[in-house]
This record gives structure tokens, sequence and C-alpha cells, in this order.
């Protein structure tokens, strides 16, 4: 990967790492170092990756990164990225995205990153199975488990609009 390939790539993909990495770590700086750590290791190792594999070397090794900061650190809950000051103009709205990310939070970290992965950035099973090392079928089964927990909670009576 040529120096320009190499730009290039950083200019295509940084906002889809960090806003992938941010939804799972839910603390900006955090996540900012992580998606840092993933462009450094892509630098480091541009003569291995051609400029058509580093989006899925960059999210492979941004969720290694992730999934190591979350161990390292022992985060259970992490704080919202959001702030309650943030003005929406419609309250349904707001609290639609309040009760979603509600919904997504009562996922375990593997859970969220494979339906983030899937659903929010549109990788295919396989890939998914590449970037978090797990086999497709895992990658299903988690990832129906995962549509389950969040189908249950967000037809809750409570939750209903």
């Amino acid at each position: 990967m040529t120096e320009k390939e190499y730009n290039n790539c950083v200019n295509q993909y940084a906002d889809n790492v960090f806003r992938f990495i941010v939804k799972n770590l839910k603390h900006e700086e955090d996540s900012r170092d992580v998606v840092q750590t993933a462009f450094e290791k892509l630098w480091r190792n541009r003569e291995n990756v051609g400029a058509d594999k580093c989006k899925a070397f960059l999210f492979t090794v941004a969720y290694n990164q992730m999934i190591d900061h979350i161990r390292k650190n022992k985060r259970i809950q992490l704080k919202e990225e959001f702030s309650e000051e943030t003005k929406v103009g419609y309250q349904q709205s707001n609290q639609l995205h309040k009760t979603l990310m509600q919904a997504i939070n009562r996922l375990n970290e593997t859970q969220r990153s494979l339906v983030m992965l899937k659903d929010y950035e549109g990788y295919s099973y396989d890939e998914i199975g590449k970037i978090t090392g797990l086999k497709e079928s895992q990658v299903k089964v988690y990832l129906h488990r995962a549509r389950i927990i969040l189908k249950d909670y967000l037809v809750s009576k409570e939750n209903v609009l």
C-alpha cells in the first residue's frame, strides 16, 4: 500500500471505524485511542495490506483493540455518548433514540459488536466472523440471540410509544 492509498483509506474509513468503536465503548476519548492505534498498525503493516483489504484490516484491528481495552480496564458500565443537554427538535425522536440505546446497552459486548457490525456497518456473516474470530455459525447464533433480547425489550409495555 502506498502513502496515497493509506491516506485514501484514512479519509474513507476513519469515521466508520470511530463510529463503530464509540458505539461500543461509549467513551469518546478511549474510542479515539483505539482508532488511532488501529491506523498506526495499518501504517506499520502497509506493505502487507493491500488497499482493497484495508477496511477489513482496520475493523479487525480496531475490534481487537477495543476488546483488549475493555479487558484491561475491566469496565462493566460505560458513560453514555450523548449528554442530556443535547437539544432534539422532536421529543418522540429523542425518546426513540434513548429507548434504542437502552436496548443496545442490554446486550453483552460481543452481541453489541455483532449487531453494530451487521446492522449498522452492513458486513456479511463471513466478514464479521473474520473480524471477530468467530465461526460464521456462531455469528448467526449470537446475532439471533441478540435480536431476541432487543425485540423483547423494545416491544415491552413500558417501551411501546
